[in-house]
């Protein structure tokens, strides 16, 4: 049988207060927005129909243009969900949603094999020729690289203005001639990856070292400062272009190096927690039972000095947000897959001032990092016993 949560446990209560502030709750609406809308981004906007019947034949070229990607986001999503309705504790619970999750990721990039060459503009000449007998489209019927060649010379376009094709851009297009609101909602993608994995990446390794620092103390505690020094040194965005420079642009190295630069405040948090913990008394009985240090450390220590962490957590997503906008934004971010920030910079280098290009990207940058401020502030008054 599965171990039920006790009735009221820290967890509950943390997420009881948390509730209660109408900012946390507005800003917990937009993450799951941006969640939800990034998990069925192929669904919402995509140039391939969802389905589509010729010559008696019903297809699906949604479905069958998904990449491994896509299908790790749905699977995400849907496991986010079911383990939610579980009657398991908190860490039970995301155990088992990263476990499904990278199942799912293996099974995906192995079994998923979508065509290479992608033709947008195929279907619409099929519908333009009468072949189609009937068709069902995605609600922003265009994918973030649909440049739509096949319309002719196509270029900026302001929000809902009317073209001689008959074509309506909810949010208009950017210069290359594609759909703002269909990169909009495939660069939350960017956006949300970038922030959580970085923010992974920096928790594992300041728990780790800040946890031997804290319980070992002396000269363990004395190496590790320095070196927490040293990397606090570091310039993060200096250091990002850098490794653009030399390596190339890839999301997979921004994350990497995002999460190894900014470890070293979540290093001092755990070790400032440690060293109160360690001396109490749950502590030398765990000791004086024998147990292993990883479950002295790990299992009695860490989860009664998490408040500050998670804390800090949700201003380091943020913070990892920004920093990639930043790079997009200075010209030196991903190439062809859409951002926030790159898109934010068509508007600069523009010969017109386009306002879309500039307000809803601009716009989704800063209720995203306002929201997990919304959300930091609120976890930090609902984690302090002395609120």
């Amino acid at each position: 049988m599965p171990e039920a949560a006790p009735p009221h446990s820290w967890s509950r209560q943390v997420v009881g207060t948390l509730l209660l502030r109408t900012s946390a709750r507005l800003g917990l609406a937009w993450i799951g927005l941006l969640v939800v809308v990034s998990a069925l981004a192929p669904l919402l906007a995509n140039s391939h129909p969802l389905l589509l019947r010729v010559a008696d034949q019903t297809s699906s070229p949604a479905l069958a243009h998904l990449e491994p990607l896509d299908w790790l986001w749905f699977s995400g999503l849907l496991l986010a969900l079911l383990v939610a309705w579980l009657p398991l504790r908190a860490w039970l619970r995301l155990t088992l949603w990263l476990g499904g999750t990278a199942l799912s990721a293996l099974l995906a990039y192995t079994l998923v094999a979508p065509p290479l060459l992608t033709i947008h503009e195929q279907y619409r000449e099929l519908e333009a020729s009468g072949q189609v007998e009937w068709i069902l489209r995605a609600p922003i019927p265009y994918s973030p690289k649909d440049y739509l060649r096949d319309y002719g010379d196509t270029g900026i376009e302001a929000p809902l203005a009317a073209t001689e094709a008959g074509r309506y851009h909810w949010f208009g297009t950017e210069e290359n001639g594609a759909d703002v609101a269909a990169r909009m909602i495939h660069a939350a993608r960017i956006a949300l990856g970038i922030g959580f994995i970085a923010t992974g990446i920096a928790l594992l390794i300041g728990t780790l070292i800040g946890g031997l620092m804290g319980y070992f103390s002396g000269i363990i505690d004395m190496i590790g400062m320095r070196v927490v020094e040293i990397f606090e040194s570091i310039p993060t965005l200096f250091l990002l272009l850098t490794f653009v420079a030399f390596f190339g642009r890839s999301i997979y190295m921004m994350m990497i190096i995002i999460g190894i630069t900014s470890w070293s405040g979540y290093a001092r948090y755990v070790r400032a927690e440690f060293l109160k913990l360690r001396e109490q008394e749950f502590v030398q009985a765990a000791v004086a039972c024998g147990l292993p240090l990883h479950s002295i450390l790990f299992r009695h220590i860490l989860p009664n000095g998490l408040a500050p962490l998670l804390v800090a957590a949700s201003f380091g997503v943020a913070s990892a947000i920004l920093a990639e906008a930043t790079l997009s934004f200075l010209g030196l971010g991903l190439i062809d897959d859409p951002s926030w920030g790159q898109m934010l910079n068509q508007a600069v280098q523009s010969s017109t001032f386009n306002w879309w290009l500039a307000l809803f990207p601009g716009g989704a940058i800063f209720l995203t990092v306002f929201a997990y401020n919304l959300i930091g502030e609120a976890l930090r008054d609902a984690v302090d016993p002395h609120a």
